[in-house]
């Protein structure tokens, strides 16, 4: 089965992850959450604790279609500074395979240089770390294999950009429809 990894660090933006994760469920897509923390209790930037599905040690990723970075700080700090998550999403990018974050996150595809040339948006003040971007001031951004998001506001948009790519236009319609989102 194909599935979406969307990875939770200790000081994670809550309104981005569940968002990212209802949705994404919403729409029938396999959406796994892990923690990259060693332990599958991990506490958002506002003191919410969330329990994730697995633990990254613990989780094949072979089979995966989409990684997902939700942003808040210290999370995303927490994502870029793990290792074998980096290296993760550079196997994930040589495949060619989906690459999604939002908020303060995309500073981490940036400062791996997996954003040159390439469209992009992320949190305000943040813009130092997409290296070599074409920022925007859109809310949402797709440039080939890389979904970016500006923040907590965009969080619908974000999920529902990532059913259009994944499950198609008509999917994605349908589902913000059903929730009410203009």
């Amino acid at each position: 089965m194909h599935s979406i990894y969307v990875f939770l660090a200790d000081g994670f933006e809550e309104i981005e992850a569940i968002t990212i994760i209802d949705v994404l469920r919403r729409a029938s897509l396999h959406t796994v959450t892990v923690s990259i923390s060693g332990q599958k209790k991990v506490l958002g930037a506002h003191n919410i604790a969330v329990e994730a599905d697995q633990l990254f040690e613990d989780t094949d990723f072979s089979q995966g279609q989409a990684l997902v970075l939700p942003g808040g700080m210290p999370g995303s700090a927490n994502l870029d500074g793990y290792l074998p998550l980096k290296e993760l999403i550079q196997t994930y990018h040589q495949a060619n395979k989906y690459l999604a974050a939002i908020c303060a996150a995309p500073l981490v595809l940036g400062k791996m240089h997996l954003l040159k040339n390439k469209d992009a948006v992320c949190y305000p003040g943040f813009e130092k770390f997409l290296i070599d971007a074409n920022i925007t001031d859109q809310r949402v951004v797709c440039t080939d294999n890389i979904i970016t998001g500006k923040g907590p506001g965009a969080a619908i948009a974000f999920s529902l950009t990532l059913v259009e790519i994944l499950k198609g236009k008509k999917t994605a319609t349908e589902l913000a429809q059903g929730m009410i989102v203009d």
